[in-house]
């Protein structure tokens, strides 16, 4: 168990939450962290009276009889309950964020496709106006699938905030920074970091450096987990000391403030008098994470043919059908090249997964043209895909030496169910027209012959 205690300008209404902040190290960790010293109650959850006048209160991200090793709540202890965080509700519109199931009758989602990043534009955007919804999957009533979303953020939420009790969100930032301030505390997150909002948590999200581009993927089924290692054993991947969870930090501010919260889909917004980021402590292992993207590890062949994807999967998110995940995040980073007589690149294939990937920077060695920092790729479940010509022909022809593949990092998001193009993908987002003639050129070279290669 890990306990921090940080001093915080965050606790006076005078000053911006996110001046000072701290990290614990650990993924599934039970942490524990308070803001003021003695806030933390010991021995026991829900004494007959706080310190400092706090109010105890549990938010819990699975059943109560979930099994132990699944089991995940935190215990906070706020200046009021969440309760006075809610007040009536009014439906608003945010009309780019869709979610599934989500099948436009005019738009078709077989195929496959290839967009060039999604431009900024004059208008001034946040984190909630400036999500666009790319493709939708499965089924948000039934708590399974997935959604994909860029962000284009110009301007910070100011005295808004914002809370998911559809998903937990896994963001990929892509250009510009960002800072999440959370009721639990607070994450500052840059390109080649990612980080992971559970469902149900406050937060507001400012720019620190902006415009601020990036991928979101919105996960409605099992939180994200570590894969299991197997043979490979307890070392390289992800490691969980490379995860970093923020220290308390809270606001006491007593301001006009609106909450607005993702319910099935709809959007519903709130006003309240005050900053709902009041939690001065807490303990528990339901928490936001933030992963350094460069401190993974990839393991691969040493000797030869290239491995399936898989192998490089930072996270998943379990489905009902063991080893079938519901999402899993996989990277495709920097790493060295040495199997013989092998074609490097991923091989020709069709996957009963579909594949949405995103380029943070750099060269996809599978694609060394047109997949375009910023941009995506759609390869929807059991449509064929693989290298285009050049990159056949350069990897089947290359001197077989050991190779270090260098200035590269992309990501894909894998689900086992269909993912469908909401509108703004197929008419409003940069698709590539001509992405699938990218294979037209690759050449019949059967001709009968024994032994040719």
């Amino acid at each position: 168990m890990n306990r921090q205690t940080t001093p915080n300008d965050m606790t006076t209404a005078a000053t911006p939450m996110g001046t000072h902040h701290g990290y614990m190290p650990g993924f599934g960790n039970d942490f524990e962290t308070e803001a003021l010293d003695g806030a933390l109650p010991q021995g026991m959850n829900s004494p007959q009276k706080c310190n400092y006048g706090l109010y105890g209160e549990q938010l819990s991200g699975t059943a109560f009889t979930a099994p132990s090793h699944q089991n995940e709540r935190t215990w906070c202890y706020r200046i009021r309950p969440s309760v006075k965080h809610s007040h009536r509700y009014e439906k608003i519109t945010l009309p780019y964020w869709k979610t599934a199931p989500h099948i436009p009758q005019d738009v078709t989602s077989l195929g496959q496709y290839r967009w060039d990043p999604i431009p900024h534009s004059e208008q001034k955007m946040t984190w909630l106006t400036g999500m666009r919804t790319m493709t939708t999957a499965g089924d948000v009533n039934t708590q399974i699938g997935m959604a994909s979303h860029i962000y284009l953020v110009t301007d910070s939420m100011v005295d808004s905030y914002f809370y998911s009790a559809d998903s937990e969100m896994l963001i990929v930032p892509q250009e510009g920074r960002l800072r999440f301030c959370t009721e639990l505390g607070v994450i500052n997150l840059a390109p080649q970091e990612i980080a992971i909002i559970p469902r149900g948590l406050v937060y507001r999200v400012e720019v620190l450096e902006g415009p601020a581009r990036g991928f979101v993927c919105e996960n409605y089924g099992q939180k994200f987990e570590l894969p299991a290692r197997g043979p490979i054993g307890a070392n390289c991947m992800a490691n969980r000391r490379d995860f970093k969870t923020p220290v308390a930090a809270f606001e006491d501010r007593e301001t006009p403030s609106t909450v607005t919260i993702k319910w099935c889909g709809q959007f519903h917004e709130t006003r309240i008098g005050h900053s709902p980021l009041d939690v001065v402590a807490w303990h528990g292992n339901y928490c936001p994470v933030k992963y350094d993207l460069t401190t993974y590890c990839p393991v691969g062949a040493v000797l030869f043919d290239h491995p399936d994807p898989s192998i490089f999967t930072v996270l998943t998110a379990p489905s009902g059908v063991e080893g079938t995940a519901n999402i899993d995040f996989v990277l495709f980073r920097e790493r060295w090249m040495v199997a013989e007589n092998t074609f490097r690149p991923p091989w020709y294939h069709k996957n009963v997964m579909s594949e949405l990937m995103g380029n943070i920077y750099g060269q996809y060695d599978a694609k060394p043209k047109g997949f375009i920092p910023g941009g995506m790729s759609l390869h929807n479940m059991m449509l064929p895909h693989g290298p285009d010509k050049n990159a056949f022909e350069g990897a089947s022809n290359a001197e077989l030496t050991a190779q270090k593949l260098d200035n590269t990092m992309s990501f894909m998001f894998e689900t086992r169910f269909p993912q469908h193009l909401t509108e703004f993908a197929a008419k409003e987002a940069p698709l590539q027209d001509d992405y699938i003639d990218c294979w037209q050129s690759l050449e019949k070279k059967f001709d009968g012959t024994p032994g040719k290669k």
